[in-house]
Formats: structure tokens, C-alpha cells, sequence
């Protein structure tokens, strides 16, 4: 956003006064629209043939870390998505198992697997590791493999594990300090982790920087590398089609003219839905969602940017009635976008089948959301609070911390929900 300015707005009554902001405009046009469509059929038989050879490792292996590897490189490059079902066999029957003969790369990441996966493990499989003053044994401080492993796993941890909280101070800090010291390719992984944790990364960006890591591994399979290769061109192909038919319909739906206030935000909408589901089978869940999400963006700058609080008041009340002959109720440069955000949730569940259409009231709770504009967190609690800036950042911070392990608390044993 560049700048902030109030606009007056003349009619035969009073003068409105609106608040406008200037934002740069999209960077990337009609870059999708033209991107030439790759002939991939090759590639995609190439993949399958691939796919069922690295099935066949799944029974052909014995050894359990082995196995604990293979879903480990599995799930880094992004794959896992092609042998769930292999990978919850595999792991029921790990679940099952002690691990207290595993030194510390195996136990962190036995319990990582397990926990990821929604098994519940306790962290005092971890006790083993520390020493009579109740300290992370010295002789672990060079085990630069084990300390990683431990530092992901610890971020799965839920409240009331002070092992793993102290496990992440003691790993970060001792990773931190061996960094100069170690060779690629384990020094951008340790760097690319002490950044954000596995837990927390982008599963697609992790699996473009991955993958050139996986391949200087001496231990790599070259199936698995090879396929990852060819399932992130394809998964990019399909992305970007799908960023082609959004692109167009932003342009059909041809609001710029009478919302020349708003961002264009298509391109950002969909990626925040690709980073939930990036999977081929969730095609249709990605396009409605982002389609949503731009519309919202429209109402977040009509609300935020532009209307007077009766207008905004006016536009809620016809959103909230939902029905065409509301159109009279809302001011005239709103009129198209009220038109079209009916069309878009009738192209919705025309699209869905009668069993599916539930979803929609679903969708239309996410427009009937907007609230006016509020100052920021950082904001809201050095007022509350009457602390400074630095102060509420750290104590916001750890209530942050604190959302994640319920959150990963939620995640054992979760609760299969359908999906669009």
C-alpha cells in the first residue's frame, strides 16, 4: 500500500468524505492467462510407474527405521499424498512398538511420525536423554542429526510437556552454535528449520527447497527422487491451470470499473488456499475457495477503504437477505458487485450435487463476517495492558506459542471432516 488520502464525494445533499488508499497494482497481469500448456502425458506415465515401484518399498522393507526413513523422505518431497494408505499401515504397526532401545535421532523421530500422524506418544520417551541434574546429556551436544530431529519433533509438543519446551531451547541454541561448522547439503537444512520449524513450513516451498537437499543425500532412493521431480512439475502444471481459469474469471466478473478502490487479489486468494489443500482431488475445494476469498478481499476494501457506515450498513442488510430484489436497498456503485456475488454462489451450487449443497450456507457465513476496520493486536494489547511495544510482542508471542500446542493437541486423534 502506497498512501492514504480522503476523497470528497459531491451530491446534491452533503459532501461524503472517503477514506482511499493507493495499492500497487497486481504484478502478475495476464501471466497465467498466456502461459503456454506443457505436453505432459509422458511425464505423468513416467510418475506412475514411479509411484508403483516406491509402493513396493513399503512391503519389501523390514527394517523399521528404514521404514521410519522412507515415510520421513516421503512426506519432505511432498509424495505422501500417493500412499496414505500404505503410510497408515506402516505407522499402526510402528505405533505398537518400544522405542526405548532408539538413540536420539530414531526417538525424535519416531515420535514425530506418530504424533503428525495423529498418535498420541508421550514425551518422556525423551527422560533417557538427560542426565542425573536433569540436563540434556552432554554427549549429545555433536550429534548434529539427532539434535534436528529432536528440535522438530519438540514443536509437536502440547501443554504441560516441559521437556519439549526445554528441548527446544537446548536444540536451537546448540544447532545455532554448529552451523559455521557443518557441510552442505545438512547446513541449509538445519538453517532452513531453525527458520520455522517443519511443523509450521509451507509443505509446497518445503518441497522446492528439499528436493536439491534429498538429492546430495547419500542415502537417497533415486526412484523417490525422480518422482518428487516429476509430481512437483505436474502439481505445478495443474496449479497453474487452475490460476489460469481463475485469472479469466476475475476478468469476466469485470468489477474494476465500479470497485476502482479495490486490490486485485486473485493470485495471493488462491495460494493462501493452496497452502490448506495442494492436492490434485481438492481441484474443485481450491478454485471455490479463493473465489470466496477475492470476494471477501472486495468487501474487506469496500468496508475498510470506501463506504460510509450507512452504505455499509445498506450493503450487509442485502447480503443478508440474500435475494436479487434487494438490489434496490444498495448504493448504485455496489449494485453490479452485489449481482455478481449472487451469480458467483449460484455458479457455486450449480457445481455441487444435492448432497453437497449444505456447504453453501457455509460459504455465505464467511461474507456475513465483515466487521469494521480494528487497530492491530500489537495495538489492542499495549492499550489493554498499558505495556510497550517490545512487551507486547513477547507476551503475544507466547500466546501464540500457547494456540499451537492446542492446536497440535486437536491434532491426536482429530475428527475426519468432509471436505468440498
Amino acid at each position: 500500500m502506497e498512501k492514504q488520502s480522503t476523497t470528497p464525494v459531491s451530491s446534491n445533499e452533503d459532501i461524503v468524505i472517503r477514506k482511499t488508499s493507493k495499492y500497487h497494482p497486481s504484478i502478475w497481469g495476464d501471466y497465467f492467462i498466456h502461459r503456454p500448456t506443457p505436453a505432459l502425458t509422458e511425464v505423468w506415465i513416467r510418475a506412475e510407474e514411479l509411484k508403483e515401484q516406491i509402493k513396493n518399498l513399503f512391503p519389501e522393507t523390514s527394517d523399521i527405521l528404514q521404514i521410519m526413513n522412507l515415510i520421513d523422505a516421503i512426506q519432505l518431497l511432498g509424495l505422501d499424498y500417493h500412499f496414505e494408505k500404505e503410510i497408515d499401515v506402516a505407522l499402526s504397526l510402528i505405533s505398537k512398538l518400544d522405542a526405548k532401545n532408539y538413540e536420539l535421532y530414531e526417538t525424535s523421530l519416531y515420535f514425530r511420525l506418530l504424533r503428525q500422524h495423529g498418535f498420541y506418544v508421550p514425551a518422556d520417551v525423551f527422560n533417557k536423554f538427560k542426565d542425573e541434574e536433569g540436563n540434556f546429556m552432554s554427549t549429545l551436544n555433536e550429534d548434529v542429526k539427532g539434535l534436528l530431529s529432536l528440535y522438530n519433533a519438540a514443536y509437536l509438543r502440547i501443554h504441560g510437556e516441559y521437556i519439549l519446551d526445554e528441548a527446544i531451547l537446548f536444540t536451537k541454541n546448540r544447532l545455532a552454535s554448529l552451523l559455521d561448522e557443518l557441510k552442505q547439503p545438512l547446513m541449509i537444512l538445519v538453517s532452513l528449520f531453525l527458520e520455522t520449524p517443519l511443523c509450521r513450513r509451507n509443505k509446497r516451498l518445503l518441497v522446492r527447497k528439499y528436493i536439491p537437499i534429498y538429492q546430495e543425500e547419500e542415502r537417497r532412493n533415486d526412484a523417490i527422487l525422480e518422482f518428487a521431480k516429476l509430481d512437483f512439475n505436474l502439481l505445478q502444471s495443474l496449479h497453474q491451470e487452475e490460476l489460469k481459469e481463475m485469472s479469466i474469471w476475475w476478468i469476466d466478473l469485470a468489477l474494476a470499473k465500479s470497485l476502482n478502490f479495490a486490490r486485485d487479489r486473485i493470485v495471493e486468494c488462491y495460494y493462501w488456499i493452496h497452502n490448506v489443500h495442494f492436492e490434485p482431488h481438492y481441484s474443485r475445494a481450491r478454485l471455490i475457495c479463493s473465489k470466496v476469498l477475492a470476494l471477501v478481499s472486495l468487501m474487506d476494501d469496500i468496508y475498510d477503504n470506501y463506504s460510509t457506515l450507512q452504505e455499509s450498513q445498506l450493503l450487509t442488510e442485502a447480503i443478508q437477505r440474500w435475494e436479487p430484489q434487494a438490489i434496490d436497498e444498495v448504493p448504485e456503485y455496489l449494485k453490479d458487485f452485489y449481482l455478481k456475488l449472487l451469480r458467483t454462489f449460484k455458479e457455486f451450487e450449480n457445481e455441487l450435487e444435492s448432497d453437497e449443497k449444505y456447504r453453501i450456507p457455509f460459504l455465505q457465513d464467511e461474507l456475513e463476517q465483515q466487521r469494521e476496520h480494528a487497530a492491530s493486536t500489537v495495538e489492542c494489547y499495549m492499550k489493554e495492558f498499558a505495556t510497550d511495544e517490545k512487551e507486547a510482542y513477547k507476551n503475544l508471542m507466547e500466546m501464540v506459542e500457547d494456540a499451537w500446542k492446542d492446536h497440535n493437541k486437536e491434532c491426536l486423534d482429530p475428527t475426519q471432516v468432509p471436505r468440498l
